[in-house]
């Protein structure tokens, strides 16, 4: 008997440690199954499982020890050593916020005194006329990067594994709230709050364990386009520079914007519509869609219809910032096409008017009218089709092909 509490007992603590880490970190096959559930019971009650353990192991512990032959005392310490180091590195290794660490300062610069690249990608947020930008380069190791615009706080998040950039206002029951990177879910970013200590994907917003379990986070409107095509928009902007404690930490994503990392789980599929394909997702109150890059690199321009609502998918002349766009004003659908010669510009085909690639007419019957803009992301097409089930491939028509 009190060999079998013995070994039930060690299974119970090294299980414990290793589960707790292993359903939440993308270790092989562990983002692939729906164990956040269990991941979170084990997470919640893990002093529970550890004083359970420690009681069925410390009294055949104790005789074994002292009173067993020699080759048990031997292979009872170094099981109880390899629990230490199991225990030393789930807790204070493997975790993901002692991986991923919060700048320490967050220091933003005007277009006058940047250092970063403006071919760079950034996130950014506009309200009324104040702008910030936040290169994916920077907050894609950190993951999140607490802020405010207009004296309103704001999360800006990115998970460099989906290519997921989304920015929250980090108000949990309408009350300011502090989170932490926890882990991941289907290879997702995932936060914990400090108050009911619930699990918040970074995809979507929602909470998918713990007491706040199906709420969601307000997401706030941003943009991902090139450094240099924000300033042409808002030339007033800030922009976050690198916080030199991690020079060598941005330095391994230097190639992320582009696709061209070394590291399997963030590098892009150049294929069309594989795992780490990009697509364009885009999603209305009903439907959402995905658009594979690659098509849109060769098309520029594709008008379609997500759920009800008529779109028109953009991609600048840098071949790296996209818009998307409702084709709808003033109750009629409107229909662009490319002008020959002027990439920058596209005419609408029942009034002749002109427009610029930012949905604004310049010229014609409707100048100064704005198209608005519909939510998209550039996003890994595993992690689109995950977190919104339903969604669609946009297939061109064959007369296009």
């Amino acid at each position: 008997m009190k060999r079998l509490l013995l070994f039930l007992g060690i299974i119970l603590l090294f299980a414990t440690e290793i589960l707790r880490v292993y359903f939440i970190m993308p270790f092989p096959g562990s983002q692939k199954a729906n164990t956040i559930d269990l991941a979170y019971f084990i997470h919640r009650n893990r002093i529970w499982f550890r004083l359970l353990g420690l009681v069925l192991v410390i009294s055949p512990l104790y005789t074994y020890l002292i009173k067993g032959r020699t080759w048990s005392k031997v292979t009872l310490t170094v099981v109880l050593l390899l629990y230490a180091f199991i225990f030393f590195m789930f807790n204070f290794r493997f975790e993901a916020d002692k991986m991923f660490y919060q700048p320490g300062t967050v220091r933003f610069a005007s277009p006058a005194d940047n250092k970063v690249a403006l071919d760079k990608l950034v996130i950014g947020i506009a309200d009324g006329d104040k702008a910030k930008a936040y290169p994916i380069q920077i907050i894609g190791y950190h993951h999140q990067v607490r802020d405010s615009i207009a004296g309103a706080p704001i999360m800006v998040t990115y998970c460099t594994v989906c290519r997921t950039g989304r920015i929250f206002s980090p108000r949990v029951d309408n009350k300011p709230e502090q989170f932490r990177l926890v882990g991941m879910d289907h290879f997702n970013a995932m936060f914990e709050d400090a108050t009911t200590k619930s699990w918040w994907q970074q995809a979507t917003g929602i909470a998918i364990a713990g007491q706040m379990k199906g709420q969601r986070l307000a997401e706030l409107p941003s943009t991902q386009s090139t450094l240099a095509e924000w300033i042409a928009l808002h030339p007033n902007t800030e922009i976050l520079q690198p916080d030199t404690t991690y020079k060598k930490q941005y330095d391994d994503l230097a190639e992320y914007d582009k696709g061209t990392i070394k590291g399997s789980l963030e590098k892009r599929d150049s294929a069309s519509w594989k795992m780490k394909s990009w697509v364009i997702g885009v999603k209305t109150d009903r439907s959402s869609k995905a658009y594979d890059w690659n098509d849109l690199v060769k098309q520029r321009l594709i008008q379609d219809t997500v759920g009800q609502v008529p779109v028109m998918v953009l991609l600048n002349n840098d071949s790296s910032t996209f818009h998307v766009y409702n084709r709808t004003l003033n109750g009629q659908v409107l229909s662009f096409e490319k002008i020959a010669g002027q990439p920058l510009l596209l005419k609408e085909s029942s009034t002749g008017s002109t427009w610029d690639l930012h949905g604004k007419c310049i010229e014609g019957s409707l100048k100064d009218q704005q198209l608005a803009a519909v939510p998209s992301y550039q996003e890994f097409w595993h992690s689109w089709r995950q977190f919104h089930p339903g969604t669609t491939g946009y297939k061109r028509p064959v007369t296009d092909l």
